[in-house]
């Protein structure tokens, strides 16, 4: 038989959380569960200890994929609608586990809640970041406590230096920035000068679905432009960061690896050889 997610009602009369959903993975995943659907907001789970006998079933649904991907199931659904959904493990804060089922509507209208850590970047005391003179209303790094020069830069926005030799740049866009740099075919060009350093990126303030809400402009047109743009300049990666705040973090942990692999070349080698950097001390 078909696998199925199965949904009744909680038995427990004292129980906050009405239902009880089986979901067929392993030997089959039981949880309370606040609803039988996360329409408006990811639901609240807890775990089970045993499917009830004689549940009263609200729902029985055939499932054409249930998957465990890292702290996640996806589950997909046999139904036109309301088919596809995620049950997510996390911890919070406070170190507690919980279990939140989602779906991508409720993925989109949740806040993002991401805390920027106040943490060193890759261990680098006080990060001297050089920013271009030409770019207006940029990032202060205040709360990083970088410490932030001004010169005319050769290429890009955001760089730091060793020995008076650019070592990462990164260079920041809007929405509408990245939009007009692919129109104009300006943007080919700026990431032909970054690939001549030994690392750098752009960095975007937006989500990348954004582009296909745009309006004045064809979607595909900017994503196939994209594609063709990182597809040339496969060293300069395109990052989407969400907002603001977290672009500007990246960028402030991006150049602050760059220069930790620098001046340590020992660490610079192995990072090569394994695709990854860790400091000379213990991670905190």
């Amino acid at each position: 038989m078909a696998p199925t997610l199965l949904i009744a009602r909680n038995p427990d009369p004292d129980s906050s959380l009405p239902y009880i959903m089986r979901v067929p993975i392993g030997g089959g995943l039981v949880l309370l569960v606040r609803d039988t659907w996360p329409r408006t907001a990811a639901v609240y789970c807890h775990p089970a200890p045993e499917w009830p006998a004689g549940a009263e079933i609200v729902e029985e649904i055939p499932v054409r994929s249930c998957t465990r991907r890292g702290p996640a199931i996806d589950l997909l659904l046999d139904r036109g609608k309301e088919k596809r959904s995620q049950i997510v493990f996390t911890r919070l804060k406070t170190g507690r586990e919980v279990i939140f089922w989602q779906t991508p509507k409720t993925i989109r209208t949740a806040k993002p809640g991401a805390r920027i850590p106040a943490r060193r970047a890759s261990r680098v005391t006080d990060l001297q970041i050089v920013r271009d003179t030409r770019e207006r209303y940029g990032y202060r790094f205040a709360k990083q406590k970088a410490t932030v020069t001004r010169r005319a830069l050769p290429a890009g926005d955001y760089a730091v230096e060793l020995d008076g030799r650019i070592v990462a740049a990164v260079e920041r866009k809007s929405l509408d920035d990245l939009v007009k740099g692919l129109i104009d075919g300006k943007l080919i060009y700026l990431m032909a000068d970054l690939a001549l350093l030994p690392r750098a990126a752009v960095v975007v303030e937006e989500r990348y679905s954004s582009i296909f809400k745009i309006d004045r402009v064809k979607p595909g047109f900017i994503a196939e432009s994209l594609a063709a743009a990182q597809v040339r300049e496969p060293r300069v990666p395109i990052v989407f960061c969400e907002t603001r705040p977290l672009a500007e973090e990246w960028t402030f942990r991006f150049l602050g690896a760059a220069l930790a692999l620098e001046t340590h070349p020992a660490n610079a080698r192995a990072a090569e050889a394994a695709g990854t950097y860790r400091s000379d001390d213990e991670n905190e």
